[in-house]
């Protein structure tokens, strides 16, 4: 009975240890592992001495501490200074106003703008304040700041009354005989010029712009017939400020696209002006009746 007890303790004790590699086997490795076996007992680690719990042992993919790394390095990225506020603009792109027409002018001064001022800031003023820019070793944004501006005032001198207001950029030519006697809007396809006649004096004059191949400009002798100070085209839906119409549909008018432009585009059949503040003062000394020549 005393060996038959020994042997049978030995037979329980083996298939103990069987039991407890089963169960090791079948634990999922973490998380996302696979799936515990069902009814698989789980192997507990031996406590320490002191009776304190075995903290996980550190992978690879341990989470870093915030503001640290696993390592312990710091991950922050190093703080950049602030961006330096943008320069405010005082004249760009679509603007009209009299400072524009200084703008120009004190341009013209320095070579930087080939044309009688207008007032307008298209895309010649802007190609202008871009040379300046860069000449002066400032940021050629062509728009102007007060860094510009009171760059461009040092290098000039405050314009006068003509170079503000000149007669015009184009050289007038020997007017038509029938510019000659009465009121009369003497335009020059030659020139490229409108005079303002009045008995063969030219009272004012300034550059203008004619239709293309496809939509010339009359040529004749005809009658303001009626004007609008705003107009919008009825057929192109464009503006046509100060129109003085002289032959169906074609009109003396302010051009913005003149303006900015120049002789890089044409009209639909108009004569285009692109000093506003000339062709406004103009606007109001002719009348209804008044004579409108255009020639070669």
């Amino acid at each position: 009975m005393k060996r038959s007890s020994v042997i049978r303790r030995a037979v329980l004790a083996t298939a103990a240890v069987a039991l407890v590699a089963t169960g090791c086997t079948a634990q999922a490795a973490g998380p996302g592992g696979g799936a515990r076996a069902s009814g698989a007992p789980t192997a507990s680690a031996p406590a320490p001495a002191g009776g304190g719990s075995t903290p996980p042992a550190a992978s690879a993919s341990s989470t870093p501490t915030p503001g640290g790394s696993a390592s312990g390095g710091s991950d922050a990225k190093p703080s950049s200074p602030a961006p330096a506020p943008a320069a405010k603009v005082l004249m760009a792109d679509g603007d009209e106003n009299e400072q524009v027409r200084e703008l120009q002018a004190r341009l013209r001064q320095l070579d930087h703008f080939d044309r009688a001022p207008t007032g307008f800031y298209g895309s010649i003023t802007g190609k202008a304040v871009s040379a300046f820019q860069k000449k002066r070793g400032l940021p050629a944004t062509g728009s102007v700041d007060e860094a510009t501006w009171q760059r461009l005032v040092g290098l000039s001198r405050k314009p006068t009354a003509d170079e503000l207001e000149p007669s015009t950029t184009n050289e007038l030519d020997a007017p038509a005989a029938a510019c000659m006697k009465g009121r009369v809007l003497c335009i020059s396809k030659e020139s490229r010029t409108l005079a303002w006649m009045i008995d063969g004096r030219v009272v004012s004059s300034m550059d203008v712009r004619f239709g293309s191949e496809n939509t010339p400009t009359r040529e004749g002798t005809f009658a303001v017939g009626w004007k609008a100070k705003d107009w919008t085209s009825t057929i192109y839906h464009t503006p046509m400020p100060y129109a003085m119409f002289f032959s169906g549909g074609q009109a003396v008018h302010y051009s913005s696209d003149f303006a900015a432009r120049g002789y890089n585009g044409a009209s639909h059949g108009c004569v285009n002006v692109r000093d506003r503040a000339k062709l406004a003062a103009l606007f109001d000394q002719v009348k209804v009746g008044d004579k409108v020549v255009v020639h070669w």
